[in-house]
């Protein structure tokens, strides 16, 4: 098989690449780009696995960044597990094509315990004080201790959180050399997340973003001349295209106040408990799965879901199967904001009342996604003083709160999610063998073959 590196570049669309991407630009000229019509929703997990799959959520079950544990009675984003994926894998058939096939998942999700030859993924170290530290999982195990030796430790607080920015990047590629230097493997898959932060927090703005589109030009450029010198084809493609909102759409309060939500007190602050609410919410960027635990009520909940401002679709089971995501994880019914909206977690009415991680960064406790967690909060006097004092406290051992999220989800200046109007905003592909791309656009589970026809060309 014909050595291939994938490089997806999170959040690139047609629309970004220009006068600050000028290596792009050129490359892409050289070759063909084309458009990727991503599933529902257009969020990591889900995009990434109908990519690596060729199916559609509905098959794959990745029905977005997390669900509901119906059997567990739990919400769970952020999972690691590879065994959450119920389809085979590109890796896995093309290893049954070619024994001597191997492929490196650098940093796409669902990266333990998979049957990739070599993958690195984050993995954080949680001791017993409660301190979070920056680590890594990598198989085979010794490239974890080998990798951090050259480059240093994973810059895990640069990867999410009010300090994202390209230094992660940067290693996630450094990382992704390094492993084709010893193990050269035939299909390397790279994750370069940058581009997320700053297009939520301020959408599409070229005034504040052009930097950030500047130094992922450069890291590509440093990635594909790296590999095409090796004598790889390179593939260039995004999971989503972000555009801007200035809605945010409080969907978990909107149930609670229609009595569906069950709350549990804990040291005054509140829970939501998922188990014991007739109807909630996990919210997903411009999608939210509404699980509907009292089957009695689920026509009136529809109905007042549709009645939302910033809602444009409630689905039920014949829309979910139109949408390809009629799978036993998703919501009971799924919620599509229109193009200006996005779905917050947010389930109190009082802030006072909000749970301690609501002020943290927090991706696994949180019921939903909170893009709120790439900011510091303004109105913290002091702010770099009480971050360096917590600092201190975390390298002393001491148990420490970082809270230092606002909870402003007007803050927010671009999501993702719902399928964009314009081919602008949408996913692309870049190759530069335009005879494997002969047409404009392709659905999401056809880039698959594509990948597959790279690698047998």
């Amino acid at each position: 098989m014909k050595k291939t590196v994938v490089i997806n570049v999170v959040a690139l669309s047609p629309r970004l690449i220009g006068e600050h991407t000028p290596f792009l630009k050129s490359w892409r000229d050289k070759g063909k780009q084309i458009s990727i019509d991503p599933p529902l929703p257009a969020v990591t997990c889900s995009s990434q696995y109908t990519y690596l799959t060729g199916k559609w959520p509905t098959e794959h079950g990745i029905v977005g960044n997390g669900w509901y544990f119906r059997d567990e009675c739990e919400i769970k984003l952020w999972r690691q597990s590879n065994h959450l994926v119920q389809a085979t894998k590109i890796w896995e058939e093309a290893k049954k094509a070619d024994p001597n096939f191997s492929c490196a998942n650098m940093f796409w999700w669902y990266n333990m315990y998979s049957s990739a030859d070599y993958s690195v993924t984050p993995r954080p170290l949680y001791p017993s004080d409660g301190r979070k530290l920056p680590d890594i999982y990598t198989h085979p195990m010794d490239m974890r201790d080998r990798l951090q030796l050259e480059l240093g430790q994973f810059p895990l607080f640069s990867f999410w959180g009010p300090n994202a920015n390209i230094s992660s990047t940067r290693w996630i590629a450094e990382s992704s050399k390094k492993v084709e230097e010893w193990h050269n493997p035939t299909l390397t898959l790279i994750y370069l997340p940058h581009l997320d932060y700053n297009l939520q927090r301020c959408g599409i703005d070229f005034s504040k973003i052009s930097q950030d589109l500047r130094e992922i030009d450069d890291v590509c450029r440093d990635l594909i001349t790296f590999y095409e010198a090796r004598g790889a084809q390179v593939m260039l493609l995004s999971e989503y295209g972000i555009t801007n909102v200035d809605h945010p759409v409080h969907i978990n309060r909107a149930l609670r106040k229609k009595g569906y939500i069950t709350i549990k007190e804990e040291l005054g602050l509140e829970r939501l408990d998922a188990g014991a609410s007739r109807a909630f919410a996990v919210a997903d960027h411009q999608i939210a799965h509404v699980y509907v635990n009292d089957k009695s009520i689920l026509a009136e909940v529809k109905q007042l879901l549709t009645s939302l401002h910033g809602v444009e679709h409630v689905l039920d089971e014949e829309g979910k199967k139109k949408y390809h995501i009629d799978h036993e994880r998703a919501g009971d019914l799924v919620v599509v904001a229109d193009k200006d909206s996005w779905f917050t977690y947010y389930y109190w009415l009082d802030d006072q009342k909000a749970p301690d991680f609501a002020r943290t960064v927090d991706i696994h406790q949180k019921p939903g996604y909170d893009p709120v967690e790439t900011f510091a909060d303004p109105d913290i006097k002091f702010l770099k003083a009480k971050v360096g004092m917590k600092l201190i406290k975390k390298k002393l051992g001491f148990r420490y709160l970082m809270d230092v999220i606002p909870l402003d989800a007007t803050l927010v200046k671009g999501s993702h999610g719902r399928i964009p109007e314009s081919v602008e905003d949408r996913p692309l592909l870049i190759s530069q063998s335009p005879e494997l791309l002969p047409i404009e656009s392709v659905a999401a589970p056809e880039v698959y073959q594509l990948m597959m026809d790279h690698l047998r060309k």
